[in-house]
């Protein structure tokens, strides 16, 4: 858990990193966020590939060489002074080579803990996953400007190396080998709970950067509130997810946890104070790693062993792509209604993954005294006639 978190942290150190940084070399906010651009691009497009390669290559050996790929295209963006064109496409293959921690994590998860702890574990690392949104960016921030954007980016690829070989060093790595698949590329997607999980992840966290675009805009930059209105969210994202970690999943679990979700932004929405969005906030916190373990589990008990690593680069993907159009929804809304368009997103998409959450129920495995472990790979075993 601790190695895998320190090889994710840069997830939420980088974009912030990057646009501390380029803005200051080339002056233009736009610059850095084509940048930024291409390096989501290049993630998304990335998750469900490296994952799938994991089962043919093996984990170690894909781990290996997207994180020295990796940071070697980050450190480039940071100490090589170049055009904004060619800066894009480095960061583009920063974004290609990101190294799948999460995808492996996930998938090996089920070999590590019994039936009984699987669902629980899910709850803890949806849970955990908030250091890696609330910690990366006030870390890299207090570096960036109090020491220089440059270490602030060297701090990121740091920890990513340290984080990435402290991971593929971990024993439960070599334990377990991920069995080649015999689907054809992206066929996993076609399953409905896979479809499902993505659709909603992709909604959850559009929802999630939206009202992170809100709140910094409530704020302003130069006070501590946004952080501070921020951290609370995540603090009661973590009380959620151990809170309700061990309680069993049903068809409706993930209906029932967006429910919370929605109804805590919805309740935001009403008054943009510091202390009202304090509360509202937890409320909403309460139901969204909740959220992201039904997600977890249930792909993690519909799809083969084989499968899960590329299922999980999906749902990762769409988690992408949600946070992106989230942002650039937000900041649309933003310039044209004020900090409230922010928050009146957020409940939009919030409320749209209620609505799909309740629908797909029929797709989601009813988990309540059942293991969450994947399928076994099996195939038919030839038997010499007597």
């Amino acid at each position: 858990m601790a190695a895998q978190l320190t090889a994710r942290l840069p997830s939420g150190m980088l974009s912030l990193g990057f646009l501390l940084h380029i803005e200051k070399t080339t002056g233009s906010y736009a610059a850095a966020g084509l940048v930024l651009a291409a390096l989501s691009v290049g993630q998304a497009i990335s998750g469900p590939l490296t994952s799938r390669l994991m089962g043919i290559l093996g984990m170690r050996p894909v781990l290996i060489v997207t994180t020295a790929a990796c940071s070697l295209a980050i450190l480039e963006i940071a100490v090589v002074e170049q055009p904004v064109p060619l800066a894009m496409l480095v960061a583009l293959g920063a974004g290609l080579t990101y190294p799948p921690v999460q995808p492996a994590v996930r998938t090996i998860y089920p070999k590590m803990v019994n039936s009984r702890q699987l669902t629980p574990l899910f709850s803890l690392d949806a849970s955990a996953q908030e250091l890696i949104w609330v910690g990366g960016p006030v870390v890299v921030t207090i570096v960036s400007t109090q020491v220089g954007t440059l270490w602030g980016i060297v701090l990121s690829v740091t920890l990513l190396l340290v984080g990435g070989v402290w991971f593929i060093s971990s024993p439960e790595l070599g334990r377990v080998r991920i069995p080649r698949s015999k689907r054809r590329f992206g066929v996993v997607l076609t399953k409905p709970t896979v479809l499902l999980s993505t659709v909603v992840g992709f909604l959850l966290i559009g929802a999630c950067a939206a009202i992170e675009a809100g709140v910094v805009a409530t704020f302003g930059h130069d006070g501590a509130e946004a952080g501070i209105v921020l951290a609370i969210w995540s603090i009661g994202s973590l009380a959620g997810g151990l809170a309700f970690g061990h309680v069993p999943i049903g068809p409706w679990a993930l209906a029932r946890r967006m429910v919370l979700v929605t109804a805590g932004l919805a309740a935001a929405a009403f008054m943009l104070d510091f202390w009202w969005l304090s509360v509202t906030l937890v409320i909403s916190g309460l139901g969204l790693a909740p959220a992201l373990a039904v997600m977890f589990a249930m792909t993690s008990a519909s799809v083969k062993f084989s499968d899960t690593a590329e299922a999980y680069g999906w749902i990762g993907t769409g988690q992408l792509i949600g946070a992106a159009m989230g942002s650039a929804a937000a900041g649309f809304l933003i310039d044209d209604r004020g900090p409230v368009g922010a928050f009146l997103a957020a409940v939009a998409l919030a409320a749209v993954g209620t609505v799909a959450a309740a629908v797909g129920h029929r797709w989601a495995p009813d988990l309540r005294g059942r293991d969450a472990g994947p399928l076994p790979d099996t195939e038919p075993i030839p038997i010499q006639p007597s």
